[in-house]
């Protein structure tokens, strides 16, 4: 897919370029970065150049991961990372993110998560946004169910942090979670019956 670039009201979602890379590097230096999130930590600047320069760039073109850059659309300044990986299963992806420190609390995560998921619903054809969270990290949790991600309970040993396996929560948002339509009919299991 041809790298794109989402708007909303305060932010532009737009893919990693290699001038990205102090702004990165000097984000990734927050200590609950590097303890919730998979970036290698420490975090040098060569991680930052390989992040911007390669690995971002490489996910578009060969449509298994589309990061963004979240970015204040008024002043220009780097407030987070977001990406959307795909999932095995049609139609499943998962959404990831990290919010800069001095950009936390503003609501700039929620809106670009919203923003992401309907372009996810809308251009990918999705049909389920996963979201997943080392158990513990309330931050990610309070940004997941302000975006309206329904709780679906732990997941042991659910991601690999650092190394080590670590249990997670576990959450979804479907299109009709947002009032789009699916790519494909879903029957939840309490409608099983009156159909």
């Amino acid at each position: 897919m041809e790298p794109i670039t989402l708007t909303t009201d305060r932010l532009l979602l737009r893919p990693f370029v290699p001038g990205d890379a102090d702004a990165l590097h000097t984000a990734c230096q927050d200590p609950d970065i590097q303890r919730w999130t998979v970036v290698p930590s420490p975090y040098g600047r060569a991680d930052a150049e390989l992040f911007a320069r390669q690995l971002s760039p490489a996910g578009w073109q060969d449509d298994s991961m589309y990061n963004f850059a979240v970015v204040v659309r008024r002043s220009g300044a780097l407030a987070g990372a977001l990406g959307i990986n795909r999932r095995t299963g049609p139609g499943t992806y998962e959404v990831g993110f990290w919010t800069a420190r001095e950009h936390r609390g503003l609501g700039y995560t929620t809106e670009a998560v919203l923003c992401a998921a309907r372009w996810t619903f809308t251009a990918l054809g999705g049909d389920r946004l996963e979201w997943r969270a080392e158990t513990g990290n309330l931050p990610s949790r309070a940004v997941a169910l302000r975006a309206g991600f329904h709780m679906e309970g732990d997941q042991r040993s659910g991601l690999i942090n650092k190394g080590v396996r670590r249990d997670t929560w576990v959450g979804a948002l479907l299109p009709s979670d947002l009032g789009l339509p699916g790519t494909d009919a879903y029957l939840p299991a309490d409608a099983v019956g009156k159909a």
